[in-house]
């Protein structure tokens, strides 16, 4: 079972994030269309909400995934022990650890600009 659950998690995630990279490769080539053509094209994303599936797929079984194996020892990319141990390459672990924060950071901040910005320029 855990190893079904390991599979759905990787392979939802996989599926979400390669619709994030397909918006982002087509970003600077559909910047410059016009009005017309930018909802032409956008018109080939029809069906695409059926993505956000996987991206609840991916939620679900990462937190089941979690939730299965925290009592596991522990591996590589949680190799601090919770900053209660010093491993001999603490350095690259800290830096791994303090910018994928500060990514999180950004993140957070963008999704929340864009929940805000949604509700203001809805004009109810």
């Amino acid at each position: 079972m855990l190893d079904a659950i390991r599979f759905l998690s990787i392979s939802f995630t996989a599926i979400s994030m390669s619709a994030g990279f397909a918006h982002l490769f087509a970003l600077p080539n559909k910047m410059s269309l016009s009005r017309v053509d930018y909802f032409t094209v956008q018109q080939i994303y029809s069906g695409w909400a059926l993505l956000g599936i996987a991206g609840i797929g991916a939620l679900v079984s990462t937190v089941a995934l979690s939730i299965l194996t925290r009592h596991r020892p522990r591996r590589a990319l949680t190799a601090t022990a919770n900053w209660t141990e010093s491993p001999a390459n603490w350095e690259a672990l800290r830096r791994q650890w303090e910018y994928s924060h500060a990514a999180g950071a950004v993140l957070y901040a963008t999704a929340f600009t864009a929940l805000v910005l949604s509700v203001l320029g809805r004009g109810d």
